[in-house]
């Protein structure tokens, strides 16, 4: 009877002293998580608009996130982009099985970012959105089921309107695509848009050769300077035709520098000494419009019977008027080229979008093609960065630096 009390007993106090010892355990497992989460949640007090955005735009992730006071430029209605843009705290959401978090590197500013924000342009993203459609970042995080990409490696998106005016986001794998992180971070930051625009326009449209002739106005452009660099290195002539301006000699001095065969006023195009330039270099196949109205009319005036123009930007914001002579008698093509409709139609061909990718960045290895002059801003400084953007005769490509 007593060896059954003591054994009793006995069995008694292992089981409180178990439960107490789990009890303990809790505790401190929760206290210990209370203080990290207390830590992790100081920084940043996002509003519940922002809070919405986050899961509105990457719903229902996993686990938590390892970015701290995470911002971003967000625009709630269209309009004036130093009016309607504000540098908000975002609350990031869980990285998903196939998603990755991205700490942002750079993002420039473009002129499709600016007009996406004032309501102008092909595609608009539902609003509150957050600014930018182009930029480097680094991958931080990666869900349980991505197989494509691993931490450390560097991203930029394969198609508009992610928002990429942020210090950071969860985005799914499948949106983005890998850049080696041995070439310049202006040059990943500014890869994704305009040197894609120009060597898809130099690959796509003529089968150029070696001493053929380019012409292009806006030439001064992101994609104007992409294309002296890309031709250049296939062997290719251009001539570049740019506004007139007070420090002409020294824009042209630095096209020159980049490639470019020769540098005109778009006045030059109606003179006769395009006869004489000529004599130099051959007529063009291709040409290439960034603005519209009576530029490209003077463009297709100088290309050979049979060429193309190809038209990807109209800042003049006017027509683009196409002579009947030049359709009957010289047989001209007149073609269009948005590099984010190229990237949606090879979605499926990883290899084309890969192949692309790594001929730009063989060619900045090897010292043909390098970033615009860029000029760095951080966050903080958008307004300042914006102001830029938006000045008339600017050669520097406006980025902003995480």
């Amino acid at each position: 009877m007593k060896v059954a009390n003591v054994s009793c007993f006995a069995f008694k106090f292992i089981r409180l002293h178990k439960r107490e010892l789990c009890r303990a355990r809790t505790v401190g497992q929760c206290s210990a998580t209370t203080t990290q989460f207390q830590q992790d949640s100081l920084p940043v007090h996002p509003s519940p608009f922002n809070r919405c955005l986050g899961h509105k735009l990457h719903r229902r992730y996993s686990t938590e996130s390892s970015v701290k006071d995470c911002r971003g430029l967000i625009y709630k209605k269209h309009g004036d982009p130093s009016q309607v843009l504000q540098l908000e705290p975002l609350e990031l959401p869980h990285v998903g099985a196939k998603s990755v978090l991205v700490k942002m590197l750079a993002a420039p500013i473009n002129p499709s970012d600016i007009n996406m924000i004032q309501g102008t342009y092909a595609i608009l993203p539902d609003l509150p959105a957050i600014g930018g459609n182009e930029g480097v970042g680094q991958v931080t995080e990666v869900g349980s089921q991505v197989t494509t990409l691993k931490v450390g490696d560097w991203v930029i998106s394969r198609d508009a309107g992610l928002g990429t005016w942020r210090s950071a986001a969860v985005w799914k794998e499948e949106d983005l695509v890998t850049l080696p992180s041995d070439i310049p971070l202006l040059a990943a930051a500014t890869l994704g848009v305009n040197p894609c625009t120009a060597i898809r326009m130099l690959s796509d449209f003529e089968a150029l050769k070696p001493g053929d002739s380019v012409i292009q106005n806006a030439a001064n452009s992101g994609v104007g300077q992409a294309v002296i660099q890309i031709a250049a290195a296939r062997g290719l002539h251009t001539i570049n035709v740019v506004r007139d301006r007070p420090n002409l000699q020294q824009l042209t001095d630095r096209l020159k520098a980049m490639g470019a065969t020769h540098v005109i006023k778009e006045e030059t195009l109606r003179r006769p000494e395009m006869k004489e330039l000529f004599k130099m270099c051959p007529r063009p196949r291709l040409a290439l419009n960034g603005v519209g109205g009576k530029s490209a009319t003077e463009l297709l005036r100088h290309l050979q019977n049979g060429g193309t123009m190809v038209t990807y930007g109209g800042m003049a914001k006017q027509p683009v008027t196409v002579p009947v002579s030049a359709l009957i008698f010289k047989d001209v093509k007149i073609r269009g080229f948005w590099v984010t409709q190229w990237k949606r139609n090879y979605s499926q061909d990883e290899g084309a979008m890969r192949a692309m990718l790594d001929e730009l960045c063989s060619l900045i290895r090897a010292g043909k093609l390098s970033a615009p002059a860029c000029a760095e801003h951080s966050l903080q400084d958008f307004h300042k960065a914006l102001d830029a953007a938006m000045q008339p005769y600017t050669s520097a490509k406006q980025v902003l630096v995480m």
